[in-house]
Order: C-alpha cells, then structure tokens, then sequence
C-alpha cells in the first residue's frame, strides 16, 4: 500500500512539473502576445487598405449611377414643365460634381 502511494506521488510529481513549466511559458509569453495582438489590430495591412479604398470607390461609383438615373428623370419631367424637377435636377447634379471631384481618375494608358 505505502508502495502504490509512493509511486502515485511520483507519478503525479512528474505530471506537474510539465504542468508548472507550461504554465511558466504561458506566464512569460503572455505581455509579448498582448502587445502583438494590440499592434495587429492598429495597423492596417497595404491589402486591407486597398480592399478599403475600393469599397469606397465602388461606393461613390454607385451613388454616382443612381444619381444620373434621377437626374434622367428628373430633366423628363423638367421638359414636361414641372419646376421642382427642374430644381431637383440642379441639386443632384450638384451632389454628382460633389461626388466626382473624389473619385479617382484612372491612369491613361499610353
């Protein structure tokens, strides 16, 4: 009986010593983990920033398009005499130079 303790406390002796030592390691990994986690989520990545950008262009590119297609209309009506669309279609023309002035010019290829 004493012989199945003593070997029951070596047993679980040796099953802690890997335990502390990782343990050890986690404790003196964590602050390099944090501060490298902390840095990833600061920065931004050349790729995500020009996955952003093109979100953004697509963006402006859409309202663009949905602009013109309710000037479009917009100027029908304003030939058919009606005067608020002639005011709305001065004002979304005025919101698609707005919006022109920000989207980037493609390069021309020579």
């Amino acid at each position: 009986m004493r012989t199945s303790s003593l070997a029951a406390l070596a047993l679980a002796s040796l099953a802690l010593q890997g335990c502390l030592a990782r343990a050890a390691v986690d404790v003196v990994t964590l602050p390099v983990k944090v501060v490298s986690a902390g840095v990833d989520a600061a920065t931004e990545s050349q790729s995500e920033a020009d996955e952003k950008r093109g979100r953004e262009i697509r963006k402006r590119e859409e309202r663009l398009g949905e602009l013109e297609r309710e000037y479009d209309k917009a100027m029908e009506r304003c030939g058919d005499g009606d005067d608020e669309a002639c005011d709305r279609a001065q004002t979304l023309r005025a919101e698609q130079k707005a919006l022109m002035e920000r989207v980037p010019v493609e390069p021309e290829d020579d």
